[in-house]
């Protein structure tokens, strides 16, 4: 991807989804190239769209958007700019961006750059002047689906649209991954972490608790076994759990095991309930926004939830476990604990960045989990 001048006129631009749904805007952020570095006036992915008022750069960096390209409903993105404390994972590792309308000149002591200027930086192109109210009601009455944007003709952008490949089969997770194993933190206890595509608000939680040795997500359970942890976290991530069974595979044994407490969130939920029995499902639009209200069964406390997510549990697959929590919008399973190992999971964002914060009180429940089955504080640092 290379930039766009941004001191000239926006070139218009179409997006066009895979069921012939054409949309008018213009190119902003980077432009699309083919392997080669010539510009092609096409970016494809799977289209989703996220109900998030704040928070666009955390979203934009979470690596769990990985081959999709995010549509926000509010408005006005890129009011307050960006930074890099607000990065989620070094570069963002979504296909691009949709937006009604972006902010040029963003106002906030924090901000070190435009939105703008992160896409452009970091190879992500996009298109702005959208109908982001038509193109929602559309994607919730027909659901997710591959599409096409930029510069070049409808035709072109309508067979590309046709042609991208959707999430559903595709191994993502292996493409957002860490390579090698990197320690975080310095909480008293010692905790491995399962990178899927982790996000840092989740390692900044995670390392007032512990040591944490993050792993690549092809790790085996007996070299995380061998590491001795107190806990083992399985994190977000992209991307379709039924085709990761080797991921699956090694959590089966580390469940099974018993020895250890697992804390499982998004993808790492589904991928848990998966090595315990359980099936999963692709939702027909997903659930991508900061104000999901999820009920806490074991006492009737409404949590109001950041998610991302495209896949879920479903509903009776898994007898192991009980469900903790629901979304109280479509009755979707939110939490599971199994009945017979010191596991648990949920499928929203506890960490979440920059909010609600409802829900951080299951980092405490993990550390009490961890001391239940016998860890005990070391010396920080």
């Amino acid at each position: 991807m290379s930039g766009r001048n941004g001191t000239a006129p926006r070139e218009d631009a179409l997006l066009v989804l895979a069921d012939g749904e054409i949309f008018e805007g213009e190119a902003i952020g980077a432009v699309p190239v083919d392997p080669d570095g010539r510009p092609t006036g096409v970016a494809t992915g799977e289209a989703v769209f996220n109900t998030v008022l704040s928070g666009y750069q955390e979203v934009l960096t979470d690596p769990s958007y990985a081959g999709q390209v995010i549509a926000f409903t509010y408005p006005h993105i890129g009011n307050y700019g960006v930074n890099p404390t607000d990065d989620e994972a070094p570069r963002p590792f979504a296909r691009g961006v949709i937006v009604r309308d972006l902010c040029d000149r963003p106002s906030s002591w924090r901000a070190t750059g435009s939105l703008e200027d992160l896409l452009v930086r970091t190879g992500v192109p996009g298109i702005t002047g959208v109908d982001t109210r038509r193109l929602t009601r559309h994607l919730r009455d027909r659901g997710t689906m591959p599409c096409a944007f930029g510069t070049a003709g409808g035709d072109d952008l309508l067979v590309a649209a046709r042609d991208a490949a959707p999430t559903d089969g595709h191994d993502l997770v292996s493409g957002v991954t860490t390579s090698t194993m990197v320690t975080r933190g310095d909480g008293p206890y010692r905790v491995v972490a399962y990178d899927f595509g982790i996000k840092e608000a989740m390692l900044r939680q995670l390392g007032e608790l512990a040591t944490v040795t993050v792993v690549p997500a092809s790790t085996r359970a007996e070299e995380v076994l061998a590491l001795a942890p107190d806990g083992v976290f399985l994190s977000n991530g992209p991307g379709d759990p039924a085709a990761l069974p080797s991921i699956v595979g090694e959590l089966a044994t580390l469940a099974s095991a018993g020895t250890v407490p697992v804390f499982g969130i998004c993808l790492g939920h589904q991928l848990l309930a998966t090595a315990l029995g359980a099936s999963t499902y692709k939702l027909p639009f997903g659930h991508h926004g900061g104000n999901h209200p999820v009920k806490r069964l074991s006492d009737g406390r409404v949590e109001i939830t950041s998610q991302n997510h495209n896949y879920a549990v479903a509903e009776g697959s898994l007898d192991s476990a009980e469900v903790t929590h629901v979304n109280l919008n479509d009755g979707v399973i939110e939490g599971i604990r199994s009945r017979h190992v010191p596991v648990f999971s949920v499928q929203y964002h506890p960490e979440a960045g920059p909010g609600p914060h409802d829900a951080r009180y299951l980092f405490e429940e993990f550390r009490a989990l961890m001391v239940s089955t016998g860890a005990t504080p070391r010396g920080r640092g």
